[in-house]
Parts: structure tokens; C-alpha cells; sequence
């Protein structure tokens, strides 16, 4: 192992999108609704009421774990957890712990070095969510503090890694990858606020693990980890021994802070939950049939469309994105395919991230007839992105859509054909006004070439044809030097 190797495990909750609890009827679509207002006597844990287990949050954690390649056990058990914080209203949590639903497995990633790698996983136990605190002010100098129960009870799968990741980039990774597999397998909404949320584990060459709780984004975790490995290594520098410990990330100031000293598993007295039955449903696994996932689609996207593997890596990373690129191929799968895979996942969302837009904004038709413009040669890949750009613009202003032919039309955007001899007068005024690049391309400067080019399309407003550009450039450069 490597003098300063990060090792990172970790343990990921995520919601089950079923209609109702994990052990009552309360519905789990809460969030439109005020606090406190999907509750009854189970879930708040009120003396005499009895669990009831929901068979639907069963069957979508065993989907989990064949997608995942985990053995369910033969017998699986609930337990009570307890310990007591403000948002747990029994003082206890119903999950499994020694006996959970499934072990093993694991999740396939591209590692830091290139290629695939793969994560092994420890288990997979279902649970239930416990409620959320509402700080007055913020968490550390608030006055106080509200709980709402709303989310008390709806059901939780956690999956836990082995420490088999080296970067907090690879976490990312471990993600995103898992995050579509679960979308792919219809058990989860992303779009729920706290729906996935996870505690990381992090040490440094061997010294005691560091778990980070809470953690509710994908960037964060990523930023909460990179915060960490700094602020071990510079311990480990100083000669600090690191504390076993529970840290916090700070999401708005981007560093973890102490929280309390590492619980050991004892602590929390795990036994039988008496009022459920232990689960024998390894049976069920054979009947569970399987969509098609992250990694199978993008084989076939690969295959049938001819994308780059780093194209259909990116397409098939986000349900919503591999739909929307096969609906917008789908009048013509050979013709668009290449092109289409290349703006949705070079261009489009680069220019949805910059807006802070979801893939939801973006009207398919509209979309398949920028492509189509394209793949004509009507408009050249700069014209494109002026295109999309008011295209996205509209929607974020709520004007009326305009298609994107009569953008082209308003703009007068078109290609401009060297024959019209618009080309040739932008060629001769660039090289008039820049004598030194002109100095450069007979001195063998490649940059200098790349440089009038720009010149031209800046004075062509992006519609010179790049190939014909470069062509009648050189032909009259060689003027020039004769």
C-alpha cells in the first residue's frame, strides 16, 4: 500500500419510491404538504401500534440487489437500533443488522487510470427513515430547531461498499453509476429532496477511518472527501494521531467538522424487532425480471448507433438522457445517431449545466430539427450552438418557442458559400490586418494558420464552411508567398 493511499468506503441510503411507509399506510408523497401531516400512531411510534410490513419495499430492494449481483440470504431479519436523537420519534430504528437481506456483490466503474474497475459490495438491509430536523438559522448557530415526521417510516435500502475506492473522484463515480442503475430499476425518484444521502468512510495509509455523515449531493460527497484527504495528510504531516470519529460536511463552507466520537456497534444494543416475522423470500429472486441497465445499454448504444464508448458512457449515465437521445434518433437511426450523440453529450448538456436546467426543458422536436439542420450542412456547428443557445434562452424567459429553421431564417445564419466571394474578402482583410500572423505561417508556425481562421469566422459570424475555409486560406496564402 502506498505511503499516503486514500481508501474509501461507502455506506449510500436510498428512498424506495413506493406510495405508502415501510411498516404503515401513511402515504410517502409528502413533500407538497405541511410538516407533521403523513403521520399515525406506527410511525410515530405511540405505544400499542403494531408494524405492518410493505411487501412492495421487499420486492424493490431484492431488484436492487440482482441488479447489483448480491446473494440474497435465505433469512433475513429486522432489528432495533437505538439511540436517541430529536428526528427519531420511537428512540429506536427498525433495520436489519445481522442478518440483513443480501451480501456481496458489486458495481463496475471506470477507474482514475482508465478502463473499468470493480467495487465490491458488503450488503444491501432495508430500514426505516427516521424524520428531519428543520434548523432555525442553520445547523450550528440556529436558535432552535423543528422536527417534521413526515418522512418517519418511509423505507430506506442501504448499500454498503467495501473500501475499495482510492480517490474521492472514484466515489463520484460509484455514485452516479449506482444512482442510474437505480433509476433504470424504477425503485427510485432523484428528483425527491434527501431521496439518496450517504456517509462516507475515509482513512489514510492504515490510521484510524473517519465517517462523514449526511452527505446529500453527488458533488458534495466528492468535495467532502477531497476536504478530508487534505486535512488527514496534513495531520499525518504534523504527527497528529487521527481521531476514530463522526464528522459533518458543511456544505456551504465545504469542510467537515467534528461531530462526535465514532459510535461502536454496541452502543446502539441492537435485538430482534419482536413485532416481525424474519423474511424467507430468496425464492422471489427468480421471478424478478430485470430491465435493461446502465452497462447493457450502452453496449447496445455502442453497437446499434455507432457511438463513441466515451458518447454512450455519458447517454446512458442518466435514464432521462438515454431516452431522449433514442427519441430524437428514432425517424432516422443511421442518419442522426452519430450527430445527435455528439451535441447531446459534447454541447447540450454543457450548455444545460451553464443554465442550471434540467434535461426536462428541452423540447425533443425542437431538438431533432436543430440536428437535422446540421446533418443537412445548412449551418455550421457555431451557427448550432447560437441556435440552442436561444432556443434554451426562450424557455428560461417563457417567450414563445421558435423553431429552430426560423431562427436560422431571423439571423440569417446560413452557411455562406465561398463562391458568393463573401469568404474571399474576410480571407484578404484578415490577412491584411494581422501582417505579424501572416510573418508566423511563412516561418512555420502552425498556430498561426488556426489563428486567421478564427479572424474569418469572427468576420463571417461563424458561417464559413470550416472545410472550405481552410481550403481557400491556404490557396491564398500561397498567393501571398509566391
Amino acid at each position: 500500500m502506498a505511503e499516503d493511499q486514500v481508501i474509501v468506503g461507502l455506506e449510500v441510503h436510498c428512498q424506495l419510491d413506493t406510495k405508502s411507509k415501510l411498516f404503515c399506510g401513511c402515504s410517502t408523497d409528502y413533500r407538497d404538504d405541511g410538516p407533521n401531516t403523513h403521520v399515525c400512531p406506527v410511525c410515530l411510534g405511540l405505544p400499542g401500534a403494531m408494524p405492518v410490513l410493505n411487501k412492495r419495499s421487499i420486492e424493490y430492494a431484492m431488484k436492487v440487489a440482482k441488479a447489483l449481483n448480491c446473494t440474497v440470504l435465505h433469512e433475513s431479519e429486522f432489528s432495533r437500533k437505538n439511540y436517541f436523537y430529536p428526528d427519531l420519534d420511537k428512540a429506536y430504528q427498525i433495520t436489519q443488522y445481522d442478518k440483513p437481506l443480501a451480501e456481496g456483490g458489486y458495481l463496475e466503474i471506470e477507474s482514475d487510470e482508465g478502463g473499468e474497475r470493480r467495487i465490491q459490495l458488503t450488503r444491501i438491509h432495508v430500514e426505516e427513515d427516521p424524520g428531519r430536523l428543520v434548523h432555525m438559522g442553520n445547523a450550528e448557530r440556529g436558535k432552535y430547531s423543528l422536527v417534521d415526521y413526515n418522512r418517519a417510516g418511509i423505507p430506506l435500502i442501504e448499500i454498503v461498499s467495501e473500501p475499495d475506492m482510492r480517490s474521492p473522484k472514484e466515489a463520484r463515480k460509484f455514485l452516479n453509476k449506482l444512482r442510474a442503475t437505480l433509476e433504470y430499476l424504477s425503485v427510485f425518484d432523484s428528483d425527491k429532496e434527501g431521496s439518496l444521502r450517504v456517509d462516507a468512510n475515509i482513512s489514510i495509509k492504515g490510521n484510524e477511518r473517519v465517517e462523514v455523515k449526511n452527505i446529500t449531493s453527488y458533488k458534495g460527497v466528492e468535495k467532502a472527501l477531497t476536504y478530508e484527504v487534505t486535512r488527514q495528510k496534513n495531520l499525518i504531516r504534523r504527527g497528529v494521531r487521527i481521531e476514530r470519529e463522526t464528522r459533518h460536511f458543511i456544505e456551504s463552507t465545504g469542510i467537515t467538522q467534528s461531530s462526535r466520537s465514532k459510535e461502536q456497534e454496541h452502543d446502539y444494543r441492537y435485538f430482534p424487532e419482536p413485532d416481525l416475522r424474519p423474511l424467507h423470500v430468496q425464492s422471489w429472486v427468480a421471478g424478478i425480471v430485470l430491465p435493461e441497465l446502465p452497462d447493457a445499454r450502452r453496449e447496445r448504444f455502442v453497437a446499434q448507433y455507432g457511438c463513441s464508448l466515451n458518447h454512450a458512457r455519458t447517454l446512458t449515465g442518466e435514464l432521462k438522457l438515454a431516452n431522449f437521445f433514442e427519441k430524437i434518433v428514432a425517424a432516422d437511426p443511421q442518419g442522426l445517431s452519430t450527430l445527435a450523440a455528439t451535441w447531446i453529450a459534447d454541447t447540450l448538456i454543457g450548455e444545460l449545466n451553464y443554465r442550471s436546467m434540467s434535461l426536462d426543458s428541452v423540447d425533443a422536436a425542437q431538438f431533432t430539427e436543430l440536428v437535422d439542420i446540421l446533418k443537412q450542412g445548412s449551418i455550421t456547428d457555431k451557427s448550432g450552438i447560437e441556435v440552442l443557445r436561444i432556443m434554451l434562452d426562450q424557455h428560461m424567459k417563457n417567450e414563445p418557442a421558435e423553431a429552430p429553421a426560423a431562427i436560422v431564417s431571423r439571423l440569417n445564419l446560413a452557411k455562406t458559400s465561398g463562391d458568393t466571394g463573401i469568404i474571399t474578402a474576410a480571407i484578404n482583410e484578415a490577412i491584411t490586418e494581422n501582417p505579424k500572423a501572416l510573418e508566423d505561417y511563412f516561418a512555420g508556425k502552425g498556430g498561426a494558420l488556426n489563428f486567421l481562421v478564427g479572424h474569418v469566422m469572427k468576420k463571417t459570424r461563424g458561417k464559413a464552411d470550416p472545410g472550405e475555409l481552410n481550403r481557400m486560406l491556404v490557396e491564398a496564402l500561397k498567393k501571398k508567398e509566391a
